[in-house]
């Protein structure tokens, strides 16, 4: 199974008894990117049990509407269409799952889950979407992490709260977690470091980074922080098959995305 570059184990002494020098973090970085830009649709699905189940490292990206998820994962991945914004904010109500590896093989999945809290989906269907999506980051057995994508000049809501409640226990058993403050060049460096205090105290014991899609701040470091997680994931017992040689004859890729058409 491919696997994404990682920083490489101690080497051994040299004779001179000094050790062997550390990957340069620049070429970590420059693997990590390359990596992310491997990410290609694989499946959407409408409910939980529509979501295929395999032995590989998945990290979800959640937040609000308007919060900017779309762009920070078209710009992670350096691809301009992968991730859609929906035309209506809000009614894209399907969880969009897109495979990482080179060489065609599969070794990490992402999730792209619905935006939530725009005031113009009936709110039956708003109930449906956070239960749904409570439902798949309390069970998704082979979750690695949680990405929160949080637009700092808002804030976290109260729905951003209760969403942290929900993980909180998966956290502190050791899942990965990031919240990522979008929209940084539209803050001053003293409102920046203002949002990133206050942010701080709100994750949970979850790292929190400002990014900025328009001036590239925090894209490389949040690409080498996703490679780290995979690199570090282990499948718990209760992970199903092994996807890793490839999903051609595993899901039906062509899958119909939400705003029409296909990926």
């Amino acid at each position: 199974m491919t696997q994404p570059q990682q920083p490489a184990p101690p080497a051994p002494a040299s004779a001179n008894n000094e050790p062997t020098p550390a990957p340069d973090l620049a070429v970590l970085t420059k693997q990590a990117m390359g990596w992310l830009h491997t990410t290609r649709f694989l499946i959407t699905a409408a409910q939980l049990h529509h979501l295929p189940q395999y032995r590989l490292p998945e990290i979800a990206f959640v937040g609000r509407s308007n919060a900017g998820k779309s762009t920070c994962i078209n710009t992670l991945t350096q691809q301009n269409q992968l991730a859609y914004a929906s035309k209506k904010p809000g009614r894209t109500q399907h969880i969009n799952l897109f495979a990482l590896g080179r060489h065609g093989q599969t070794d990490a999945v992402l999730a792209d889950l619905p935006g939530y809290g725009y005031a113009a989906v009936p709110k039956q269907d708003k109930i449906r979407w956070q239960r749904v999506m409570a439902n798949y980051l309390m069970t998704r057995d082979n979750l690695c992490g949680v990405v929160l994508l949080c637009d700092p000049r808002h804030g976290m809501t109260e729905l951003d709260d209760i969403l942290l409640e929900v993980i909180r226990p998966r956290v502190e058993a050791g899942m990965q977690f990031l919240v990522l403050l979008t929209k940084a060049d539209k803050l001053n460096r003293s409102e920046g470091a203002k949002a990133l205090s206050i942010a701080r105290l709100q994750a949970g014991g979850g790292e929190v980074r400002l990014f900025s899609a328009l001036k590239r701040q925090g894209v490389e470091e949040t690409a080498l922080l996703l490679s780290q997680w995979v690199a570090k994931w282990t499948p718990p017992a209760t992970v199903g098959v092994d996807l890793s040689g490839g999903t051609g004859n595993d899901v039906d890729t062509d899958q119909e995305n939400p705003d029409g058409g296909h990926r």
